[in-house]
């Protein structure tokens, strides 16, 4: 993987796609997280806490990881109304050995079940493959959030591995599950697939 890529390169702008556009997030854009952040089902699906988080936690994650010059963090907006429905991100961005986790969650309910998610780990992934030329992207995942599991999987992303009763929800006791994608199983499928 090339030592150095510009910003542009590696961080652009925006990444249009049929579905959505992931733009670089703008500090305005803080009262939209508050709003997902503080909500009891997105904290239930994307946090180890059942609680949502505090306001300090919430300014402290979105300045140091959000808007932080050494995040890759893109918003994502409907493109056919520019609406802002979501966030994702690498991080752990590792050049020596070319990988990264990603992370994505569409905070607006509204947005969910209409394929906005799916489509934008696929312009991550194509551009973690394709312009920063990584080698593996994983992730985690609860084991009840069984949305995300099929979004992952029509992606590419493979279960590798789970850490057995890491999470306590609802009465009971679930699995975190280790999914990952390589570069060759991704370009692999991009030739299979017909494009739409």
């Amino acid at each position: 993987m090339a030592a150095a890529l510009h910003r542009e390169t590696w961080h652009p702008e925006a990444i249009v796609g049929r579905l959505v556009v992931l733009r670089r997030h703008r500090p305005d854009n803080l009262s939209a997280f508050a709003r997902w952040y503080a909500d009891p089902e997105v904290a239930r699906l994307t946090r180890y806490q059942q609680t949502p988080l505090t306001n300090e936690e919430l300014q402290r994650f979105f300045y140091s990881r959000i808007m932080g010059s050494d995040s890759f963090t893109m918003a994502i907006h409907i493109r056919e109304t520019d609406r802002l429905i979501g966030t994702c991100a690498f991080s752990q961005l590792d050049g020596d050995n070319g990988s990264a986790l990603y992370h994505i969650t569409i905070g607006e309910h509204s947005g969910w079940g209409h394929g906005y998610g799916t489509e934008a780990t696929q312009l991550m992934l194509s551009h973690a493959f394709r312009q920063l030329a990584l080698h593996r992207v994983a992730l985690t995942v609860f084991e009840f959030n069984e949305r995300a599991i099929r979004s992952y999987r029509k992606c590419g992303f493979e279960v590798e591995g789970r850490a057995r009763d890491a999470i306590f929800r609802d009465g009971r006791f679930w699995d975190e599950i280790h999914m990952s994608v390589l570069a060759e199983e991704w370009e692999l499928r991009q030739r299979q697939e017909p494009t739409t």
